[in-house]
């Protein structure tokens, strides 16, 4: 099925690179909330464009949406969870899609509590009533998470939610804790006026999981025809990123230009909380943004591995390619 897709879609990936080349429709995994600012501001502070770039940003649907619509060539780039994209080439091995450039060093994965309800720790989880979207991205790294802490999931009463109800349902203490991005579903409480100090977040990647987060993800026919543009295009999002770490609330104003409904306190703060948490990492400040540590990231795979059953042999270099980044990565600051 998905390889008749990719016969039918092709051409819109050539048809992009033979046609328009400076039109690349970006694909993102979520709405437009504070962390996806900064690709707004690489629009309007002109860095884009400077790569000889037209670039319109949709909005998605979860950590998965976008692997597909860059897989069948619909969009030549997206952004979407990498340990996602290891399950989709698993399953759908030789597809043209990879990931060409790491955004979130530490993936925002979290169990977010309320210590009210004896929710502080990892530890607190057994007994407890856990709040699931099953699409979750986070839900899907929660056995990996038990097993570095030790937890048993038999001793947890999982309740499958939807996105819209998740924090709602935590807000109104029919659950005890929900998992989902670190950012927003912490915000999400706070908008809803649960207590900032009643929040506990767990954040997964500082409890044993050596997983990545979200990367920038390429079709492979389109980034190989077109390989000066796939680089203009990650330089582009790196000094997105840096203009927004350096002046968050002028970063916010442009993602307000796009969603005039949203909160721009309340956005900026959950950019805030991205740079801190997931951008901004010992290893970024050291290496530079972009690129990831291979034997880190052979570990994550392995991780991957106690929660899914693959197919085929896992293959790292399938994944993740450094071709499109500068030597050094990209210096955020």
């Amino acid at each position: 099925m998905f390889h008749r897709i990719i016969a039918t879609c092709a051409g819109a990936v050539m048809a992009v690179a033979a046609h328009a080349q400076t039109e690349v429709p970006f694909a993102l995994d979520w709405k437009f909330e504070g962390p996806s600012a900064p690709y707004f501001a690489a629009i309007d502070n002109g860095h884009f464009a400077e790569a000889g770039l037209s670039v319109e940003i949709q909005a998605g649907q979860g950590s998965l949406d976008a692997i597909p619509k860059v897989a069948t060539g619909a969009f030549p780039m997206g952004f979407a969870d990498i340990n996602s994209l290891i399950k989709f080439l698993d399953q759908n091995p030789g597809a043209p899609v990879t990931a060409v450039m790491m955004v979130y060093d530490k993936p925002p994965f979290a169990v977010v509590g309320r210590k009210s309800l004896g929710v502080s720790g990892p530890g607190d989880l057994e007994g407890k009533i856990l709040g699931a979207p099953p699409p979750d991205g986070a839900w899907a790294q929660f056995p990996a998470f038990a097993t570095a802490n030790s937890i048993d999931v038999a001793n947890i009463t999982v309740e499958p939610v939807g996105f819209p109800t998740r924090e709602p349902m935590l807000a109104e203490g029919k659950v005890d804790a929900i998992t989902g991005f670190s950012f927003s579903s912490y915000l999400n409480l706070v908008r809803l006026g649960v207590p900032e100090d009643d929040i506990s977040t767990i954040l997964m990647a500082d409890h044993g999981l050596e997983l990545y987060g979200n990367a920038i993800i390429a079709n492979t026919d389109f980034a190989e025809a077109n390989p000066e543009l796939v680089s203009g295009f990650l330089t582009a999002v790196a000094m997105g990123w840096k203009d927004a770490i350096a002046d968050p609330e002028t970063a916010i104003s442009s993602l307000i230009e796009r969603n005039p409904a949203a909160d721009a306190a309340l956005e900026q703060r959950r950019l805030q909380l991205a740079i801190d948490a997931n951008v901004v990492t010992d290893f970024t400040t050291a290496n530079g943004m972009g690129a990831i540590d291979s034997a880190r990231f052979e570990r994550a795979i392995e991780q991957l591995g106690e929660t899914y059953e693959f197919v085929g042999t896992p293959d790292p270099a399938a994944y993740f390619t450094d071709a499109y980044l500068p030597d050094g990565g990209f210096m955020l600051k």
